[in-house]
C-alpha cells in the first residue's frame, strides 16, 4: 500500500470506524502517514478511532500529531484512557504535554499518573524551555560496570521495550553517576563471562541539563551519535537527547532564525505563529520592527531632502539613488546568510581568525561584484538615458562599486556582533539589513556627487 492509498484507507476509516481494519494499518504502516490524515480530523473522531488500539500503539501514534492536535484530542478523550496515553508516552513527550497544560490541567493530571510517572514528569518538566535537560528522554539503557556481558544482555531483554533506544548502552555506579558507554554491538560479540568494564568506553560524550539544548544537536550532527546522554550539575545521569529529538529542535530552530530573519520575530515569549497567534500578538511584533524600519527611512529620506541644491542642478542623479542603494542592501543580506549559514553548521565562531577569513572573502568578492555591477550600470546608463555626462557616470559607477563592497563587508560582519553582544544572529532580519544599508548608500552616492559636482553648487 502507497502513501496515497493509505490516505484513502484512513479516511475511509474516519466515516466508517472498523478496529480491527485501523489497528491493522497502524501495525503494517508508518505512524506518520496516519497521523497526516487525521490532522484533518475532528478531535472526537481521532480520539475514537485512537481508543480502539493497545494503549502503546496509541502512543506511538499520538505523538506523529502536533502539539496544537494533541492538546485537541487529549481535551476529547476520557480521564481515564487519557491517563493511560499519558502514561505509555516517552518521558519526554510527557513532560512537554504537561508544561503545556494549564495549572487546572496540571492539577487533574498529577493524581491520574502513576507514582513513578509522577516523578519523572515532575523532574523533567522543571528544566527551563531551550536547555538540554527539557528535551531529555529518561527512557535509556543502563547496566553496571561490575555486570558480565551475560547479566547485561538479560538486564536489555528486561527492560529494552520501555526504552526508546538500546544501541548504546549506558554504565553508571551505585549513585547513578556516568562512568561510561558500550555498544549493543560489543555486548553481542563478546563471550558471556566478560566483564562490562573492560568493554566500555570511558570519558564518553555528554552534555549538561543546563546547556542550550542545540549543543546536544551539535554534539549528535558532529559525532554521528544516535543519542548524547545528559547529566546534571553532579555528574548523575537524567537521561538522553535522542537523534529524533535533535531533528525536531533543528527544525524549530530553522522556522524560528527564518521569522527573525525575515524581520517578523517575537521579542521575548515564543515565536510567531501564523495559525495559533492571536491577532495582537502577530501586530504587535509585526509593527515594532515596521516602526523600527520607518526610523531609517525617515531618517534616510531626510537626509535625501537636505540635498535640495544638488538635485535642482543635476536632476539625473535622483534617477540612480534607488538602484545603488538597493544593491548595497542586497549585497548586505547575501553576506549576512552565508555567514549565518556557516554559524550554523558550525564552521564559523566568534574569533578573530574566522573574522579576519571573512573580512578577506568577502572583501575580494564583495570588490569583483562591484566592479562588475559598476561597470554593467555605467554602460546601460550610457545606452539608455541620453546624453549624460563623464562626472555623472563617475559618481554612478563609483558609487554602486562602493556600495556593494560597503554593502557585502558590513552585512558579513553583522553576524558577528550579534554574537558578541550575545544575541541571537538570526535577528539581523534582512529588512533591517537592508535599511541600514539605504542609510549609508545615500551618504556615498551623495559623497561621491559632493565631490564630483562641487564647482557646479558653487
Amino acid at each position: 500500500m502507497n502513501r496515497e492509498e493509505i490516505i484513502v484507507s484512513v479516511r475511509m476509516l474516519l466515516q466508517n470506524p472498523d478496529p480491527d481494519a485501523f489497528r491493522r494499518l497502524v501495525r503494517e504502516y508508518p505512524p506518520a502517514d496516519i497521523a497526516e490524515v487525521l490532522r484533518h480530523a475532528a478531535p472526537q473522531q481521532v480520539s475514537a478511532l485512537l481508543l480502539t488500539l493497545p494503549s502503546r500503539e496509541q502512543a506511538r501514534l499520538f505523538v506523529e500529531l502536533l502539539d496544537a492536535e494533541q492538546d485537541a484530542v487529549l481535551a476529547a478523550t476520557p480521564s481515564g484512557p487519557a491517563a493511560t496515553l499519558i502514561g505509555d508516552l516517552p518521558p519526554d513527550e510527557r513532560a512537554d504535554l504537561y508544561n503545556r497544560l494549564s495549572s487546572d490541567g496540571r492539577e487533574r493530571l498529577i493524581p491520574l499518573l502513576a507514582q513513578a510517572e509522577r516523578e519523572d514528569v515532575l523532574r523533567l518538566a522543571a528544566y527551563p524551555e531551550g536547555t538540554a535537560g527539557s528535551v531529555t528522554t529518561s527512557a535509556y539503557a543502563t547496566v553496571s560496570a561490575g555486570m558480565t556481558v551475560g547479566d547485561s544482555l538479560q538486564e536489555l531483554r528486561t527492560s529494552a521495550p520501555d526504552k526508546e533506544t538500546i544501541n548504546v548502552v549506558y554504565v553508571i555506579d551505585g549513585d547513578g553517576r556516568l562512568r561510561g558507554t558500550i555498544p549493543l554491538r560489543e555486548l553481542v560479540l563478546n563471550r558471556a563471562d566478560t566483564k562490562v568494564e573492560e568493554l566500555m568506553q570511558t570519558d564518553p560524550v555528554l552534555v549538561r541539563s543546563d546547556d542550550p539544548d542545540d549543543k546536544a544537536t551539535e554534539y549528535i550532527r558532529r559525532y554521528n551519535m544516535l543519542a548524547v546522554p545528559v547529566v546534571d550539575g553532579e555528574e548523575r545521569m537524567i537521561g538522553i537527547v535522542t537523534v529524533d529529538d535533535a531533528m525536531d529542535i533543528d527544525r524549530e530552530q530553522d522556522a524560528t532564525q527564518l521569522a527573525r530573519y525575515g524581520g517578523t520575530s517575537a521579542i521575548g515569549g515564543p515565536d510567531l505563529d501564523l495559525k495559533d497567534s492571536s491577532f495582537f500578538r502577530i501586530y504587535g511584533t509585526r509593527v515594532f520592527w515596521l516602526g523600527l524600519l520607518t526610523v531609517f527611512g525617515l531618517i534616510t529620506s531626510n537626509f535625501v531632502a537636505a540635498q535640495e541644491d544638488i538635485l535642482a542642478e543635476v536632476i539625473i542623479l535622483a534617477a540612480f539613488l534607488a538602484p545603488i542603494i538597493d544593491m548595497g542592501g542586497n549585497t548586505g543580506s547575501q553576506s549576512a546568510t552565508l555567514v549565518l549559514r556557516s554559524m550554523a553548521l558550525g564552521q564559523m565562531q566568534l574569533r578573530w581568525r574566522d573574522i579576519g577569513f571573512v573580512i578577506r572573502r568577502e572583501l575580494g568578492v564583495a570588490l569583483a561584484l562591484g566592479a562588475s555591477i559598476a561597470v554593467l550600470e555605467v554602460v546601460l546608463t550610457y545606452f539608455t538615458k541620453g546624453d549624460i555626462g563623464g562626472e555623472v557616470l563617475a559618481i554612478v559607477g563609483l558609487s554602486m562599486l562602493t556600495c556593494t563592497v560597503v554593502g557585502g563587508v558590513l552585512g558579513s560582519l553583522l553576524p558577528f556582533l550579534a554574537r558578541k553582544i550575545g544575541t541571537d544572529p538570526a535577528t539581523l532580519s534582512a529588512p533591517l539589513i537592508t535599511s541600514i544599508m539605504d542609510l549609508v548608500g545615500v551618504f556615498i552616492y551623495f559623497g561621491f556627487a559632493y565631490w564630483f559636482l562641487a564647482d557646479l553648487i558653487a
